[in-house]
């Protein structure tokens, strides 16, 4: 038994050693990313195409000047962009001619592509004029969680809506959300009610979260996955429990709607760059005691898509390092 237990107490040592040296190195970074939430590069400038004057970025924390913000993330998406620029461009024109009090932008930002979304981007800014399409330029590949965040801080509207390039979730969709908000509205804080609130509060003054979720397609989709594909999904809906707490069942639907109140307190605070992003907004709408509510949106699924297998393991680190980064106070909260 004298050599079986030294293998034995060798592997141990060796657990040991490299679970110890995990810790330290998620530690390590998280308090290297402890300041990732500021802002350090120079100021953002949208160029208009037709005209090639540059034009300063508003700032989230600026009073509002238009009604809706649409932020589209987009990271090679030169084949699938248009079709949902086209559908959203025609969905918000035919709003706007039945309602004369409805504005809008839609905010491009090009997470550092390698194909032709710059042009295909800008073209739709030389289409639709600077003042409703603008497009983000980051350089380099920085994340979809970084992306987003960029647009949110850079938006005009009362309400901020981020969707996917690729057109998943029609974006008719967004009155469901936007419904859903006005409703808290009314019922938590009287909006509307001259009587009981502020006459000069707007929509954007009050901090609300509204999240599309597909959750209602799960059991569908159980039926027609691989079924290790159903077993990471369930491991990291455990994870994301442990990390954020319940009451969301799909963090991840790249379809969600914030107030200009709630955009300010939770993108100046966000860290996450990556695909882990969704659920530090959800830990943080917690934090600040933002109401949210999960709403079904029709899904569907759309060839192309960069989440894969080699996802999970960075899904996975992204909320190690949320874990530690707020629970040991490394990552400080700004009110």
């Amino acid at each position: 038994m004298g050599p079986v237990m030294a293998i034995a107490e060798l592997g141990v040592a060796m657990i040991s050693i490299v679970v110890l040296g995990l810790v330290s190195v998620i530690f390590f970074v998280s308090y290297q990313r402890r300041h990732n939430n500021v802002h350090v590069d120079a100021p953002a400038i949208f160029e208009d195409p037709n005209s090639l004057k540059k034009v300063p970025c508003p700032s989230v924390l600026h009073p509002a000047e238009k009604y809706l913000s649409l932020i589209v993330p987009a990271y090679n998406e030169e084949h699938r962009l248009p079709g949902a620029i086209n559908e959203t461009m025609n969905y918000l024109q035919h709003r706007a001619s039945k309602d004369n009090s409805f504005s809008y932008e839609v905010i491009i930002i090009d997470d550092g592509s390698k194909d032709e979304t710059k042009r295909v981007a800008f073209s739709f800014v030389r289409k639709y004029t600077v003042d409703n399409v603008r497009v983000i330029l980051l350089g380099k590949n920085h994340g979809k969680g970084e992306a987003i965040r960029k647009g949110m801080l850079h938006s005009r509207g009362e309400l901020l809506l981020m969707l996917d390039a690729d057109g998943a979730t029609k974006v008719n969709d967004l009155e469901k959300l936007e419904d859903q908000i006005h409703a808290v509205a009314r019922k938590d804080f009287h909006f509307g009610d001259s009587a009981k609130s502020d006459s000069s509060l707007r929509i954007g003054d009050i901090p609300i979260a509204a999240l599309g979720s597909r959750a209602h397609l799960e059991e569908k989709a159980l039926s027609t996955r691989k079924w290790y594909r159903n077993f990471l999904m369930k491991g990291f809906h455990l994870v994301v429990l442990l990390s954020a707490g319940p009451g969301i069942r799909d963090t991840q639907c790249g379809f969600k709607m914030f107030t200009r109140a709630a955009a300010r307190k939770l993108f100046t605070n966000m860290r996450l760059k990556r695909w882990c992003f969704d659920v530090e907004l959800v830990y943080l709408c917690k934090y600040f005691k933002i109401p949210m509510i999960e709403i079904s949106v029709n899904w569907s699924e759309i060839p192309g898509s960069k989440v894969n297998l080699f996802s999970i393991p960075n899904m996975l680190w992204e909320l190690a390092l949320m874990s530690v980064g707020y629970r040991t106070g490394m990552w400080e909260i700004n009110q």
